[in-house]
This record gives C-alpha cells, sequence and structure tokens, in this order.
C-alpha cells in the first residue's frame, strides 16, 4: 500500500494502517528518539508516545513537505517536552569557538558514538542533536528550548570537547589493545 493511502487510512483512525505507519517509520524513529533521550528505555517511552502524537494529529499534515519530515519534528518535540523547565546552563565567560573543536570519529564505531552521545549531560545532549545530527540552527535551537543563542553554542561547543575527549581515550584504547 502506498504511503498517501497509508496516512488518508490513519486519518480515518484505520487501526490496521495506523499499524502499517509504525511499522514503516518505527526503527527510524526509534534513532531519533534514542539521540533525544537518556537511554533505550526513555527512548522506547518517547517512541511509543510520539507516535500516539501522530495518530491525534495527524489530520494536521497537509500533504505539503514529506510526511517523514513532519513525523520526525513531531518526535523530536515529543521528546524535548520531557525538558521543559529544566534549567539549562547559561552561558560562562569561558568561550571555545565552534570552529576549535574537531572530532575525529573514522574509526569510531556508530554504536559507541552513540553511546557517548548518550551519556551527554541533558542540555548538552538536546543542543548537540538538534545542531549536529538534526540540522537545526542555533536561533532555532534557541527558540525551541527557550534558550539565548550564546549559550546553545557554549552547550554545543562543551558537548563537542566532551566527545572529543572520549573518542581521544577510546582510540587509545583500541591501540594498545591492536599492539597486544
Amino acid at each position: 500500500m502506498r504511503l498517501d493511502q497509508i496516512i488518508s487510512d490513519c486519518k480515518k483512525n484505520n487501526p490496521k494502517a495506523q499499524e502499517q505507519l509504525y511499522q514503516l517509520f518505527s526503527k527510524k524513529f526509534f534513532g531519533v528518539c534514542l539521540k533525544y533521550s537518556s537511554n533505550y528505555a526513555d527512548a522506547q517511552d518517547n517512541l511509543q508516545d510520539g507516535f500516539l502524537i501522530i495518530f491525534r494529529k495527524i489530520n494536521q499534515f497537509s500533504g505539503k513537505g514529506s510526511f517523514e519530515g513532519w513525523a520526525k519534528r513531531v518526535m523530536i518535540n515529543n521528546a524535548l517536552q520531557k525538558f521543559k523547565g529544566v534549567r539549562y546552563l547559561e552561558l560562562t565567560t569561558e568561550n571555545i569557538p565552534e570552529d576549535d573543536v574537531e572530532i575525529d570519529d573514522d574509526n569510531v564505531p556508530i554504536e559507541y558514538l552513540m553511546q557517548i552521545i548518550q551519556e551527554l549531560p541533558d542540555q548538552y545532549r538536546l543542543v548537540f542533536s538538534l545542531y549536529v545530527l538534526d540540522g537545526y540552527s542555533h536561533k532555532e535551537i534557541a527558540e525551541t528550548l527557550k534558550i539565548t543563542t550564546g549559550t546553545t553554542k557554549s552547550n554545543l561547543s562543551r558537548a563537542r570537547v566532551i566527545l572529543r575527549d572520549k573518542i581521544e581515550v577510546y582510540t587509545r584504547i583500541e591501540i594498545k589493545s591492536l599492539a597486544k
């Protein structure tokens, strides 16, 4: 069945169509949820809650643009709702230029990268995921999280420093294990 037909049937609250939509997108959207969750269980909860919202609001999808893009935004917004009211770190006088922090992740398994991203403090993980993984601008992140653009830049820079340090440790461990 074509996606537009599945969406049309979902708008009519057809359970079989809802199941088909879930099957089509659940794996991809679980990856999205993982980026914005601190652990696997939270990501599963966010996925389920996100699909409930999609099914409830599917009539708001006008057909303009991609359904996947619309639904992904619903998933991200749902995950971010869990952080409403959480106080984020403010910009400090320490200024780390964004371009000075490079992460060399060419030889690091994606599973490890996702793990260390999930280990970031919430405010860093959210900004990092929105900016690096989903392409939001600092202005969009600031508006979404209700923080300043300076804070988004600072949090992104700090996230990159933490990730770079963890990748360096991982790389050193891998080199030592290969040398044995």
